[in-house]
């Protein structure tokens, strides 16, 4: 089953390949000319292929995913553990890190791991689902990154 699954996401991520949101990128470009590095952190052992896929993966100082968790035996969000490692591998200290997340599990493991902003991203534009993003620990919710730039 497992493999099955993993033939079936390859196959269309070769045939469709895979968009970045504009807003991400947006903000991804103005850190990256204001040379604030940046790290890409998910529990995926595809994230390096789907930011290379998705044009951004130069964008990142560096990548913590799937594979490393695997690798250093890094326990998986909600705990801190991938976060904790990108801001070792940037040479940041956590409290002086801002976490970028869209989901509830990654928005508790910045606030677990002292991450400060933590900013959580609310995809679905509902109250609800800020709600949810506030409840796990998001200091502030916004519904694109690059309103985390102003007007």
């Amino acid at each position: 089953m497992a493999a099955a699954k993993e033939a079936a996401f390859t196959a269309h991520l070769a045939e469709h390949g895979v968009e970045a949101y504009p807003g991400t990128v947006h903000l991804l470009d103005r850190l990256r000319r204001a040379g604030v590095p940046c790290a890409a952190v998910s529990a995926s052992r595809h994230a390096r292929d789907l930011l290379l896929r998705a044009g951004v993966r130069d964008c990142f100082a560096c990548v913590v995913d799937g594979a490393d968790s695997a690798r250093l035996g890094l326990k998986g969000k909600p705990a801190p553990d991938l976060f904790l490692e990108a801001a070792r591998r940037l040479r940041t200290e956590p409290h002086e890190t801002a976490v970028v997340e869209d989901a509830l599990a990654g928005v508790e493991a910045g606030r677990a791991g002292g991450f400060a902003p933590v900013v959580g991203v609310d995809r679905t534009g509902t109250e609800s689902g800020a709600a949810d993003l506030k409840r796990c620990g998001a200091h502030l919710v916004v519904r694109d990154p690059a309103e985390l730039l102003g007007p």
